[in-house]
């Protein structure tokens, strides 16, 4: 399996892991469970993926602009998470918060699939 295989299977994982995490209510052992599940996932992959993919291609001129970029969304990734820890399961501005992070990390994985993978792996894209 390549990197890049990998890191597809935790995005998929991640999709997953979000979208019935949307679907919870209240302050309930199954949202608990499928956020801590969702924060550890999210900050173990942006550790590997940061060091596995993202240093390298930062000292590559032609890849330094989209793994910068890529960077600075595991940053609001993680600000968000910030957020959503701080206030509590049954507060309604919760939902949204955990809705905004879905947006967000949808995007970023998105993004990283379609346009960072294809210049970030040696050879011809894929």
């Amino acid at each position: 399996m390549t990197i890049f295989e990998a890191l597809r299977k935790d995005h998929d994982i991640q999709r997953d892991l979000l979208a019935r995490l949307v679907e919870t209510h209240g302050d309930s052992d199954e949202r608990d469970n499928l956020y801590q599940q969702v924060r550890a996932e999210l900050h173990y992959h942006a550790a590997a993926e940061e060091r596995a993919l993202y240093i390298p291609m930062m000292s590559i001129d032609l890849t330094q602009e989209k793994a910068r970029h890529s960077v600075a969304e595991h940053h609001e990734i993680d600000e968000l998470l910030e957020l959503l820890d701080e206030t509590d399961y049954s507060a309604t501005h919760w939902l949204t918060h955990a809705k905004q992070l879905q947006d967000l990390v949808t995007h970023h994985l998105d993004e990283e699939e379609q346009e960072v993978f294809p210049i970030g792996r040696p050879g011809p894209a894929r």
